[in-house]
């Protein structure tokens, strides 16, 4: 299949109704990160209905909202930049009884036309070795906010979150990677899961594809803007090669970056699984295997 051309629309329905995918009205390319087994730890799979992973949500519709408390979400993370923001028209959303927090990766300032201009050059090779920059500068950038989301996990382990970027793909992968990463999720699940995004992000393939013909670089080069959103297992695959070997690996990135301890870690392993059912647990406690 190639990654560049439209998707069947039918194929895409079938898949957007099944699980991992999460139907959100207004909000495309949601996704349960739960259900995924853990390889680390045998019966053990990432808990359900806790973390939540998206496109941003400035079309959430009110049919939305209510979902999105249906599904016992009380906090939203934006992993935007106000420049993304201000530029698309695309402002945080309102949700009664869900707070909503800005966690931008990157700085205003990281925004300027000479870095963006570096940035979409990398994008639109579609290479691998490019991803890999761009990722290795989302991981330097964002220890903060992917430590709040972190904090989440390890505090509020009854209360369900969703974390977005704006496509729900880049910034949005790497964090995901970490958590599944965290919990001992395989590397070729995570790999998986970033791939389907091909998926999520095809109902908004036109309006994207609109947006990126505004920027100088796409405007006459179509495949160069869709190079920008492939989202290939293999580019996963790299990233996760990527932290073992730059940054000694995710538990030693976490430590470094977000100033969480082995002991945040620990707690925020447990607090990530659970038993894959009640007859493979065997009374035996999440807290002793982990």
């Amino acid at each position: 299949m190639d990654d560049l051309e439209p998707l069947d629309p039918v194929f895409v329905q079938d898949q957007l109704s099944r699980a991992p995918f999460v139907s959100i009205p207004g909000v495309i390319n949601v996704r349960d990160l739960g259900g995924l087994p853990s390889h680390l730890y045998p019966n053990l799979i990432t808990k359900p209905g806790f973390l939540f992973r998206s496109a941003e949500l400035s079309g959430i519709t009110a049919a939305g909202k209510l979902r999105v408390k249906e599904l016992g979400i009380t906090e939203v993370y934006d992993l935007r930049s106000d420049t993304e923001i201000a530029k698309y028209n695309t402002p945080l959303p309102h949700i009664e009884g869900v707070r909503i927090s800005h966690i931008p990766v990157f700085k205003k300032e990281d925004y300027s036309p000479e870095m963006m201009a570096k940035r979409y050059q990398l994008y639109a090779s579609g290479k691998t070795e490019a991803f890999m920059e761009l990722y290795s500068q989302i991981l330097d950038h964002g220890g903060l906010a992917f430590g709040t989301i972190l904090r989440h996990v390890r505090d509020k382990p009854n209360e369900g979150c969703l974390f977005h970027c704006t496509a729900g793909k880049d910034r949005t992968g790497v964090i995901a990677a970490i958590l599944l990463k965290l919990a001992g999720v395989d590397n070729k699940a995570i790999s998986k899961d970033y791939a389907l995004t091909r998926v999520g992000r095809e109902p908004a393939r036109a309006m994207i594809m609109e947006r990126l013909s505004k920027e100088p670089l796409f405007a006459s080069n179509n495949e160069a803007a869709l190079n920008m959103f492939t989202c290939r297992e293999i580019t996963m695959s790299a990233f996760l090669d990527l932290i073992d070997e730059k940054y000694a690996g995710v538990e030693a990135y976490v430590k470094h970056f977000t100033n969480l301890s082995e002991e945040d870690i620990s707690t925020i392993r447990r607090n990530l699984l659970v038993p894959a059912s009640a007859s493979t647990d065997s009374g035996t406690s999440i807290r002793s295997k982990v």
